[in-house]
């Protein structure tokens, strides 16, 4: 009867095989595919027990699913054995093609470790072939390998098996449904793996996505919104520092739009002063100061703040530029800078100012002419005058300070003092770049030009202080101021020393000259000056000195000081009152 049906089975058990294996294939996760699996003997292949055990990362198995017992499947579900645990099992008992079947003769040294075991009670075998409680059968799964080798790949799980319902041990056919299911469940579990892979990666990667929108979006509006003004430009290439997008406040800055604003550089809208400026700021979080020209034709002080932004971590590089507008910081710095070195009365340069531009044109070198093309030569390639200047019998002629020879005596400068006519080279070297300040020698024009400082003290002011109070006194004062820079060239300096003291710098003037200004000044003063619907009248004592190297600013205008007291001093009392 058996051997009649025996087709019939088959037939039936290829069916079952064909329902399960389908089922494994349609689960939608991990999970349900494993539980797929264990069911799948149950309900297809004919054991009361199935449980999949499935390889963890670390290389341990855990149950992973349990079919055909609740109890067994609540008390082992989820519990680990180690790998060296399971590798001993797989190289035990029988080996059935790709199976691995331990007889309760053997299996009973494994009752103490720690693999997950559930224990079934039952009568001992009657027939050779009979299941016995304590046998077990093992199905090793593994990754699809080679083709044609089912075992050729990695172990990803062990499919065990227990209590057959025919109650008999598995025959041929029994074997190899078993093999070929393990081997099937094998590919549905990699698949069910790769699915969720997928399904992770796919998950992450629309998350980045949308963290890359968000992040693009937050970046678009602080680029466009930004209260400064924001430029993207082109990185390396031809096209280097080519304007590729700004934001409107970048563009109200400039007054040009946006399509204006992709023609241009910054190397071209910047102020030609500036574009040193420019080219040693560095891509690299590099600042800089400069000016940038507007529509207009104005040019508006910025700061310029550059840093490198990339598409991806391969991608193409952008300079991205921060502009801000600190044009009312400069102003009030150029308006600090200017209360500091002048006067707020009259505007005029003070103190402080007077003397820093006086001390620009003068240097430690005593008053010498300045050396001939010869001279410039010799000096330049380390020969002194002296060696040229020698005079029979040994000695050296030197050189007063109008260049006049004295033989083999002493120099001496203008004033009468001896100096070294020749100094050290270091003497000098602080110099080379220095345009010397001579000034005319003697009482007589010998058509020197110099630096006049022409001091002047106003004769009569502090009796209209007296009478008309101070804001009369100031409005004078300011009035002075006018005139005198009214006389005056383009180059030269009117300063205000205090009180009622002025000093005029004028470059380039011979004695005769610096004489004819200080009457130009004088005539410029003495017309009446109308305070609070009054004429009031100031006279004016003017003391011309000249700077020349080796004066300190302090000892020039001292010089024209005193100078100014003895032209005082000199004018009947009568002719310096006013008022």
């Amino acid at each position: 009867m058996e051997t009649e049906s025996e087709p019939y089975v088959r037939l039936a058990t290829l069916r079952q095989l064909h329902t399960v294996m389908a089922d494994m294939n349609t689960a939608r996760s991990l999970a349900d595919t494993l539980q797929t699996v264990a069911d799948g003997v149950v309900t297809g292949l004919g054991y009361e027990l199935a449980c999949v055990n499935l390889v963890r990362p670390d290389g341990d198995l855990v149950v992973a699913a349990l079919a055909g017992n609740s109890a067994a499947e609540a008390l082992i579900t989820g519990r680990v054995g180690s790998r060296a645990s399971w590798d001993r099992r797989l190289n035990m008992g029988e080996a059935w093609g790709d199976l691995r079947f331990i007889p309760h003769t053997e299996g009973w040294v494994l009752d103490d470790d720690d693999v997950p075991q559930w224990y079934t009670d039952g009568p001992a075998p009657r027939f050779e072939d009979e299941w016995h409680p304590a046998d077990r059968l093992f199905a090793p799964m593994y990754t699809p390998g080679v083709s044609g080798s089912s075992s050729c790949g990695e172990l990803i799980g062990v499919l065990s098996v227990d209590r057959p319902r025919n109650g008999r041990r598995p025959g041929a056919w029994g074997r190899e449904a078993l093999q070929m299911y393990a081997f099937q469940g094998a590919i549905a579990i990699s698949n069910a793996r790769l699915r969720a892979n997928m399904q992770r990666a796919l998950v992450r990667l629309e998350r980045e996505q949308q963290a890359l929108r968000a992040s693009e979006e937050s970046f678009r509006q602080a680029f466009e919104y930004a209260p400064s003004g924001m430029a993207i430009a082109e990185m390396g290439g031809d096209q280097h520092g080519r304007i590729l997008r700004t934001n409107d406040a970048l563009c109200r800055l400039l007054l040009r739009p946006a399509s204006a604003m992709r023609r241009y550089s910054f190397s071209d809208l910047v102020h030609p002063e500036d574009i040193g400026t420019l080219l040693r700021t560095s891509a690299e979080g590099g600042r800089a100061e400069l000016r940038l020209c507007r529509r207009d034709n104005t040019y508006v002080w910025v700061s310029l703040r550059n840093s490198v932004v990339a598409d991806a971590a391969d991608g193409p590089r952008f300079l991205l530029t921060h502009v801000e507008d600190i044009e009312e910081r400069k102003r009030r710095e150029v308006q600090l800078a200017h209360r500091a070195s002048h006067d707020s009365l009259t505007g005029l340069p003070n103190s402080a100012e007077l003397r820093s531009r006086l001390s620009s044109r003068l240097c430690q070198r005593p008053q010498a002419l300045p050396p001939g093309a010869i001279e410039s030569l010799d000096a330049a390639y380390g020969h002194g005058p002296q060696q040229y200047a020698e005079l029979p019998g040994g000695e050296h002629g030197s050189y007063d300070g109008n260049g006049n020879g004295n033989g083999g005596q002493g120099g001496y400068d203008g004033n009468g003092h001896s100096f070294d006519p020749w100094p050290s080279s270091e003497a000098y070297d602080a110099f080379d770049h220095h345009v010397h300040t001579i000034a005319p020698e003697g009482e007589t024009d010998d058509g020197t030009k110099g630096l006049a400082v022409l001091f002047c003290d106003l004769d009569g002011f502090k009796s209209i202080n007296d009478r008309f109070g101070h804001n009369a006194g100031d409005e004078v004062l300011i009035e002075v101021a006018r005139r005198l820079t009214n006389v005056v060239r383009d180059g030269d300096t009117v300063a205000r020393l205090g009180g009622d003291e002025f000093v005029v710098l004028a470059d380039g003037l011979g004695r005769a000259d610096a004489q004819d200004l200080a009457v130009r000044l004088r005539n410029a003063i003495i017309p009446p000056i109308r305070v609070d619907g009054r004429a009031v009248r100031v006279g004016a004592s003017f003391g011309i000195g000249w700077a020349h190297c080796g004066m300190t600013a302090d000892e020039v205008l001292k010089s024209a000081d005193e100078r100014m007291y003895i032209e005082k001093r000199s004018r009947p009392k009568a002719h310096r009152r006013a008022g």
